[in-house]
């Protein structure tokens, strides 16, 4: 019998790496290829890892919550035919050098991490860097003063080791009568106690949850957030749209909503105000070469996520259509792939699919603006004319921009908003669809 090493496919550009959620499968399972053996999960979208081949798993190199590297080896199916070289046992296949150590550690850690509490924390830690905390003695609070410098400020096995490092060579009576202020550092305001009474709930945040709210207090501390609103005529969208979305659907096989019309014109936008289509790193600015639209979506538990439709500039609106409706329908689905929420240059929300006017949307990093579309209302307005103003009946709504303004200044964050507005008032009534 022979060995097959299952490795953690690589999963879009920029994913580096993967937690494990739960193993499908145990050990003297039998598997069918492209079947199901375990569920991953990146920033945002949980995914199943299949099997390349038909065999037994005999052996799982990792547990949940654990971390793995793309292409590390994460499980051992034995297969039909001969243990020839290529098929060595699991110890000689193992990578070299560090990667072996940061493994092994990897896998010890896992069982002396669950030990320690850290699910108070909205932030993110590798079972390494909690077993290591757990060791040293290091409490929570003084864990989340860490400045990480992993991906999205993740606290690494350096940064951890460094802070005791720092902590260890400072003198032993400045410890010691500073051993009190790490309980409670005055860099980081202590939270208000909760009083929890007998009939209260109390409700476990979801993985994705924690990640959520750390990405959104993250953005605040990080952009200098500035909004400005405006207030769009969408009348001739309305009747456009009224008049063709059932000829649309019988032609294209696909829905015709107001979303791919907003696209449209966020891309024209962008292309005319290019600096809005930016990401800050340190001092530097980075200009995005391609427009990638990221629609912020809720789902049905409450959790947020962002697909991104790629090149949306070089769409027409029936591929802009087809583009908003397939991510749409695979993320209430939670079929989204890792590739499909990454890449992102400038976001949109739709804050009106409840109801709401307007919003004050938190930007998504490391982007620099993010556009909320409000409810479209039907209101009474003032009409200019050659013959003079009237009062109509008019289908209006509110454009409200959120943008960084260490990079975006008022005039850009508002001529940027302007003119997404004055491009969705000449939309053509006439326009074919």
């Amino acid at each position: 019998m022979a060995k097959f090493e299952l490795k953690l496919p690589k999963m879009g550009e920029s994913v580096a790496e993967a937690t494990i959620t739960s193993w499908l499968k145990e050990v003297g399972d039998t598997i069918e290829a492209d079947e199901a053996v375990l569920e991953i999960a990146t920033d945002k979208v949980d995914s199943e890892v299949p099997s390349e081949v038909d065999g037994v798993l005999i052996e799982k190199l990792f547990e949940p919550d654990d971390v793995v590297q793309v292409g590390q080896t994460i499980a051992i199916i034995e297969i039909e035919g001969e243990d020839d070289s290529k098929a060595q046992p699991t110890e000689a296949k193992k990578p070299e050098g560090a990667l072996v150590e940061e493994a092994e550690e990897m896998l010890t850690s896992a069982k002396s991490a669950s030990e320690t509490d850290f699910s108070d924390s909205t932030k993110f830690y590798s079972p390494l860097v909690k077993n290591i905390a757990k060791k040293e003695g290091v409490s929570l609070q003084e864990l989340e003063t860490l400045e990480g410098t992993g991906k999205d400020g993740r606290v690494t096995k350096n940064d951890i080791l460094g802070h005791l490092e720092n902590r260890s060579s400072q003198p032993k009576s400045t410890a010691s009568t500073s051993a009190p202020a790490q309980s409670a550092p005055a860099s980081k305001k202590p939270s208000a106690p909760v009083s929890v009474n007998g009939g209260d709930e109390i409700i476990e945040m979801s993985r994705m949850g924690k990640m959520i709210a750390h990405h959104m207090v993250e953005s605040v501390r990080t952009s200098a957030h500035v909004q400005s609103f405006i207030e769009v005529d969408v009348t001739n969208i309305w009747n456009w749209r009224s008049k063709n979305k059932t000829a649309f659907e019988k032609r294209e096989g696909e829905k015709l909503t107001f979303t791919p019309i907003f696209m449209e014109a966020v891309a024209k936008t962008i292309k005319d105000f290019p600096m809005v289509n930016i990401a800050l790193d340190g001092d530097k600015i980075i200009k995005r070469k391609n427009i990638n639209l990221g629609m912020a979506a809720a789902l049905g538990n409450g959790d947020l996520i962002v697909p991104v439709i790629k090149n949306a500039d070089t769409l027409n609106l029936v591929g802009m259509a087809k583009a908003v409706n397939d991510l749409a329908n695979r993320a209430r689905e939670n079929k989204l792939k890792p590739e499909d929420i990454q890449g992102g240059t400038y976001t949109v929300t739709n804050v009106g699919t409840f109801g709401s006017i307007m919003g004050t949307p938190i930007i998504n990093q490391p982007q620099v603006a993010i556009l909320a579309l409000g409810a479209i209302r039907k209101v009474p307005a003032v009409i200019e004319t050659p013959e003079g103003d009237f009062i109509g009946i008019r289908y209006k709504m509110f454009l409200s921009h959120s943008y960084d303004h260490r990079v975006v200044n008022g005039a850009l964050g508002g001529q940027f908003v302007q003119r997404v507005a004055q491009y969705l008032e000449a939309f053509d009534k006439n326009r074919e669809v």
